[in-house]
């Protein structure tokens, strides 16, 4: 099966400032927004709950 990049996001750092950088790959368009500290700080906490809820762990059978 092939792969097509639909988006690639970077979350970029300057001056102390940080934003996230999102382009439509398809539409060749560019969003920019910028991000409080405290959101980049949860952004490894956020990116395993959304994980978890799209790949649930399978369910356990009781014995």
């Amino acid at each position: 099966m092939e792969e097509t990049l639909l988006y690639a996001a970077e979350l970029v750092e300057e001056g102390g400032t940080y934003r996230l950088v999102v382009q439509d790959v398809v539409r060749d368009t560019v969003q920019v927004t910028p991000v409080p500290k405290t959101a980049v700080d949860r952004l490894p906490t956020f990116l395993s709950v959304l994980s978890a809820k799209l790949n649930p762990a399978p369910a356990r059978s009781r014995r």
